[in-house]
């Protein structure tokens, strides 16, 4: 059996590699892909969201506008489909709450149709993190991209509008609490680069 102290300090250390990953970009793609989270608001054209349903351990209607959102994005780490990060409003004891959805399959530019997806739902400055561990969970109904700023070049930015939900819930590292997202709708900023040769 797990101790209280022994689960504070597990979750503590997941926290911290996940931070890690995300100031180094990779939860969202390589460092290049991602790039730093947009200094105000989640998209220049002021049309990001995010809204979700969460229910079980803790109870949360979800909706950030684009000017309380920080997003970035980009392929994930294997290169098997998007990876899209939000981070809500930053409390002034420094809590935020953060969700970061591994998209299966996407492709640049392209819709999507029932592509599975990971979630993982983030309470910063809390020590909580919770994770779907699998991308059979939740799954994107709906994935449409629209193509922003200049066309090519070795960078290119995308608004990715999705919906959808998950069927099974997410847990804590030690399986001691669990949420369900129901439902969950987003737009947010994807950047892809060309690897350099």
């Amino acid at each position: 059996m797990i101790s209280p102290e022994m689960r504070s300090q597990i979750a503590a250390a997941w926290l911290a590699v996940v931070s890690a990953a995300l100031a180094a970009g990779a939860l969202a793609g390589s460092t290049a892909a991602s790039g730093p989270a947009l200094a105000r608001g989640c998209l220049p054209t002021g049309n990001g969201y995010l809204r979700a349903r969460i229910r079980g351990a803790l109870d949360l209607d979800l909706d950030w506008r684009n000017a309380e959102l920080e997003c970035q994005g980009g392929l994930r780490p294997d290169g098997t489909g998007l990876r899209i990060s939000f981070a809500g409003p930053q409390h002034p004891d420094g809590r935020r709450t953060r969700l970061v959805f591994g998209v299966e399959t996407a492709r640049e530019g392209r819709e999507g149709h029932e592509l599975p997806t990971n979630l993982t739902i983030i309470f910063e400055g809390e020590d909580r993190l919770f994770a779907t561990r699998g991308d059979d969970h939740c799954t994107v109904d709906t994935l449409t991209q629209e193509r922003l700023g200049a066309l090519g070049g070795h960078e290119r930015s995308y608004r990715v509008i999705a919906r959808g939900f998950c069927v099974a819930p997410a847990s804590t590292l030690d399986n001691s609490a669990r949420i369900l997202v129901s439902r969950f709708d987003f737009a947010g900023a994807v950047v892809f680069v060309d690897e350099a040769r």
